[in-house]
């Protein structure tokens, strides 16, 4: 088996793994561990079997800082709620598996390569792609609305500022039980004066966070600290304060934006034509 042939593999096993990541996504609404877990093992593995065969660190080793660097980048952007927990590990077990850029040549396939990692390739391309399938997802959100048919006057009044906060408001929330609070859920602003309840939140330090109200009527509100939404405990949580009447049986939360689709054809694109922002840059060029 040549090199192309083991980097064939790879690829495909990296695609297949992300078209399940993005059904998991669409369908459960979170991306479960175990799938990214086996990704990176079968990316260590694989890259550990090509440094043995030809007695070169390099693809180890590669491998290995690729994790890291990826795993450091896309957690700090995570933080800044551009995307998910579950979408972190998504990018972090790409970049074990694929952690430079291929040319098969058998398949005549030759993507513009960039200077920075693969990976980083792959998270701007996704970033470019996530602009269509959010119009889409947003469109769908407004079609689908109930509130949006008996109100459609606000989408003629769409460029009015009041106008526009409601409609976000009442498209991309969604009101839901506590007893059917799902992990990865995004809490939104919940309103209340219980000091107790802080007390509750601050000594979990989970997903969940408090802040001080300016409404007059309330004193806190808590809501998810990022896109990663709700972990277990904070689930575990709420439906004990809500067992206990320290807060109600409802609260809403945010509908959150599927990431793993456009990771997915960020992927093959910058498999098969390359970095995206080189090819616009080249273009540009040749333009000009």
């Amino acid at each position: 088996m040549n090199f192309s042939s083991i980097f064939l593999i790879q690829i495909i096993v990296t695609i297949l793994f992300s078209i399940l990541a993005t059904i998991f996504d669409l369908k459960k609404n979170f991306v479960p561990d175990w799938l990214n877990n086996l990704l990176v093992a079968f990316g260590l593995s694989s890259n550990l079997i090509l440094t043995m065969v030809t007695s070169n660190v390099k693809f180890i080793l590669a491998s290995i800082i690729s994790m890291l660097i990826t795993y450091a980048i896309s957690y700090l952007l995570w933080q800044l709620h551009l995307w998910g927990g579950g979408d972190v590990k998504l990018f972090t077990s790409i970049a074990t598996v694929i952690p430079f850029g291929i040319n098969i040549e058998f398949l005549n396939i030759f993507p513009l390569l960039s200077v920075y990692p693969f990976t980083f390739s792959v998270i701007l391309n996704s970033i470019l792609v996530s602009f269509p399938f959010l119009v889409v997802f947003t469109t769908r959100l407004i079609i689908k609305n109930k509130f949006i048919k008996d109100n459609a006057d606000l989408l003629i009044n769409i460029f009015n500022y009041n106008a526009l906060r409601l409609l976000i408001k009442n498209t991309l929330n969604k009101p839901v039980k506590v007893k059917d609070l799902e992990e990865g859920m995004i809490v939104n602003k919940y309103s209340f004066n219980d000091d107790h309840v802080c007390q509750l939140i601050e000594e979990l330090n989970g997903n969940l966070k408090v802040y001080k109200s300016k409404d007059n009527e309330f004193k806190y509100y808590f809501k998810s600290r990022s896109a990663g939404g709700i972990t277990q405990r904070d689930v575990t949580l709420l439906k004990v304060m809500c067992a206990q009447k320290f807060i109600s049986d409802s609260l809403c939360i945010k509908l959150g934006f599927p990431f793993t689709p456009s990771i997915m054809i960020g992927l093959i694109i910058a498999l098969s034509y390359g970095d995206l922002m080189m090819l616009i840059t080249k273009n540009l060029v040749l333009v000009i």
